[in-house]
């Protein structure tokens, strides 16, 4: 028996798929999709995939840092690329994240950043799945 327990559940009802809308169960999040691209108001699935991920992976930093008696600064940044592709197997997504740690030492951001890689749950859900990169910038 497990012994992994819920800390949060999100509920998201979406209507219309990638030209529709997404709703939170609380509110918070009301929001107008549209398709990658288009000149339309709303995000895509691939923008909010970069956000949730680049949030998370920061989050991750933070313990992986704190684990090492590091301090993350204020201005730690990630600018995620999320990619759609299509090929002989249909649609698949690559995605990146390319974090800068100002202040910190590169070698020392290296450590936090393969550390938080190995224990935020976005980086385990896409492991082996979508060809993703992490890399200090």
């Amino acid at each position: 028996m497990s012994d992994t327990k819920t800390l949060y559940t999100a509920n998201v009802h979406v209507v219309g798929g990638r030209e529709g809308s997404a709703r939170s169960s609380d509110g918070r999040l009301d929001i107008k999709l549209a398709p990658p691209g288009s000149r339309g108001e709303g995000s895509n699935p691939e923008q909010l995939f970069a956000a949730g991920w680049s949030a998370c992976f920061e989050g991750a930093m933070a313990i992986a840092a704190k684990s090492k008696g590091v301090i993350l600064p204020a201005s730690v940044a990630i600018d995620a690329e999320v990619e759609l592709r299509h090929g002989d197997e249909g649609y698949s997504l690559a995605a990146r994240l390319n974090v800068s740690v100002p202040g910190v030492d590169p070698a020392v951001a290296r450590q936090i950043i393969e550390a938080a890689h190995r224990t935020c749950p976005y980086s385990k859900a896409i492991k082996g799945n979508i060809d993703a990169v992490v890399a200090l910038v």
